[in-house]
């Protein structure tokens, strides 16, 4: 049984960081597909980052040059680096899964999720 467990947001003032980390169990990251994904009050979910088994990464537009993912593939670990955060950035944050060799960031792509977590980033 694949499981994903976000670890607590945060709020912070914009121009800050936060880290966000994902631990997974039932899945080794270096599998397949893992990556994460947001969704703000009444828009889509919409994906950030993403990256494959060979550590090939994608990012959405709005995250390239702010945000870092990675991965710890011993510890089996997720992680994802937000700096210079902006107010648009506040969403609820979900990590995500798949077998799946290649997906990017569509969630459509992914069939195991995380419950999600909240982050909240102030003017």
């Amino acid at each position: 049984q694949v499981q994903l467990v976000e670890s607590v947001g945060g709020s912070v003032q914009a121009g800050g960081s936060l880290i966000l980390s994902c631990a997974v169990s039932g899945y080794k990251l270096d599998w397949g597909l893992i990556g994460w994904f947001r969704q703000a009050p009444g828009k889509e979910r919409e994906g950030v980052a993403a990256i494959d088994r060979y550590g090939t990464t994608s990012f959405a537009d709005s995250a390239k040059g702010r945000f870092t993912i990675s991965k710890d593939n011993a510890k089996n670990i997720l992680y994802l680096q937000m700096n210079s955060l902006k107010p648009e950035d506040t969403a609820m944050y979900y990590c995500a899964a798949d077998f799946r060799v290649y997906g990017g960031l569509s969630s459509y792509n992914y069939n195991y999720w995380g419950q999600g977590t909240q982050v909240t980033v102030s003017s």
